[in-house]
């Protein structure tokens, strides 16, 4: 899973264990995904002995019943990380989860695919809840069971939501959506889909580029399997109480909220305008930034929009979805390590380079990510200021980064020497590096809080100074 730190503030600690929650390999073999696994090996050996599924009906719905709590005590636990009390908060708090994903995560070797495998659900299901919110703001998604829910406080807006409004919604909208998102791909861990991927003689990458029949014949049996398992492998609750009114009224949310995530999972196959985009636009965002495939590119990490345009041109998902999520995130990923060209008291470039984490969504301009300053005056500091990198300071750019490669190759190697820890590591490295990988800096425990508020700052020290 993703790279475990020695020392780790709370919240770091509590991402890797939701990770490890969802799609872990855990020593109980109790994550959302050994439980599906579990599912799909008894139904499988169930059908090859020709033994009815109903047999033992008792203990088979005391799995599902202990299945779906569990999956839903881990829906709760995202929304408890991610959501605040204003529509800001919720927005840093998504920030910082995102933004710790990819800092806890490998960038480079050969366990960058594995760890990502394990890190997309919570990804991918993060980003549908902010999706969700941008949509219905702007007026630009319906669907029946959100606008029951809405229709109930007519008094009040999305926005500013009342504490019972949100409560509710949250209930009826949201944990279903966040199921959906963690349930969307289980299908790939059946046997027949692992067959495709691993080969039936199990000796196939399983990260490998599949041949086209092979995908499509893939997407198949993902979806149809995706299905099964939430319709036989997950079991609803039971009403507790004693009024017959609100039996009456849970037994409609229930259906509702059944209703509600088949339509989300089947739309996600062919998205077009329908709700299915809650899903397929963050899929295909995360198949980027979280990619599994062999080969992934830290570097190119902000083209992830080029991918997601090519898509909705193709009528794969919805531009209005997209151009949506584009307005949260902008063009770089949270967490990803921006190299910029600072300015002195009037505005000139210092014959120099800084580093910088991007740790904020919803940037003013796509182009010009918020970021919290990792070094100054090339020293490496545990609290920086926020600030906006304007794209005429981005190295990410080539041609800005053609305007600095006037410094000679002695200067641009002194930087290079202050802000990498050893020589092996400086001759892999591009002279004049676009982006830089934070996770070591991340590492050390009081460099995870970027998105503390600034004011509580104080200075700290990572590694080198020049005089």
């Amino acid at each position: 899973m993703a790279k475990d730190f020695p020392y780790r503030t709370y919240f770091t600690h509590q991402v890797h264990v939701l990770i490890s929650k969802i799609y872990g390999r855990t020593k109980l073999n109790d994550s959302v995904l050994e439980r599906a696994i579990h599912f799909f090996d008894a139904q499988e050996c169930s059908d090859k002995n020709n033994k009815s599924m109903v047999e033992n009906s008792a203990l088979q719905d005391s799995d599902k019943t202990a299945r779906t709590e569990h999956l839903l005590g881990i829906c709760h636990e995202i929304i408890d990380l991610i959501e605040g009390e204003s529509f800001e908060e919720t927005n840093r708090k998504s920030a910082q989860l995102l933004g710790t994903i990819q800092l806890i995560s490998p960038t480079e070797g050969n366990k960058v695919a594995i760890n990502n495998e394990q890190c997309k659900a919570l990804y991918k299901a993060v980003l549908s809840l902010r999706l969700l919110d941008r949509l219905l703001l702007d007026n630009k998604i319906s669907d029946a069971n959100m606008t029951r829910i809405l229709a109930e406080y007519p008094e009040t807006t999305y926005k500013n939501f009342s504490l019972d409004a949100r409560k509710r919604f949250n209930d009826q909208v949201k944990v279903p959506l966040i199921m959906a998102a963690i349930l969307q791909d289980i299908g790939n861990y059946h046997g027949q889909a692992q067959a495709i991927l691993v080969g039936e003689d199990k000796q196939q990458n399983i990260h490998r580029t599949l041949e086209p029949e092979q995908r499509k014949k893939l997407l198949q049996l993902s979806y149809k399997h995706t299905l099964n398992y939430f319709t036989d492998g997950l079991g609803g609750g039971s009403y507790v109480g004693n009024s017959r009114k609100e039996r009456e009224q849970w037994v409609i949310d229930e259906r509702e909220k059944h209703h509600f995530i088949k339509r989300l999972l089947k739309g996600n196959a062919k998205p077009k305008q329908s709700i299915g985009n809650l899903l397929k636009v963050p899929q295909i965002y995360t198949s980027i930034i979280m990619s599994t495939k062999e080969n992934y590119n830290y570097k190119l990490l902000p083209k992830v929009y080029q991918v997601l345009n090519k898509n909705a041109e193709l009528g794969v998902c919805s531009q209005r979805a997209v151009d949506a999520l584009y307005q949260i995130t902008g063009m770089f990923p949270q967490g990803y390590g921006v190299i910029y060209i600072p300015e002195d008291e009037i505005g000139r470039w210092v014959n120099s380079y800084e580093y910088a984490i991007v740790n904020r969504l919803y940037p003013l301009r796509p182009e010009q990510p918020l970021c919290r300053v990792a070094t100054r005056k090339l020293t490496f500091i545990g609290y920086g200021r926020n600030m906006a990198v304007k794209k005429q300071n981005n190295l990410y750019f080539p041609e800005i980064a053609q305007k600095i490669a006037r410094l000679s190759k002695e200067r641009l190697n002194k930087i290079l020497e202050l802000l990498v820890s050893n020589y092996n590591e400086r001759k892999k490295l591009d002279l004049l590096p676009r982006c830089w990988h934070g996770n070591e800096f991340f590492s050390i425990k009081e460099n995870q809080k970027l998105w503390n508020r600034e004011e509580e700052s104080v200075t700290g020290f990572y590694r080198g100074s020049i005089k």
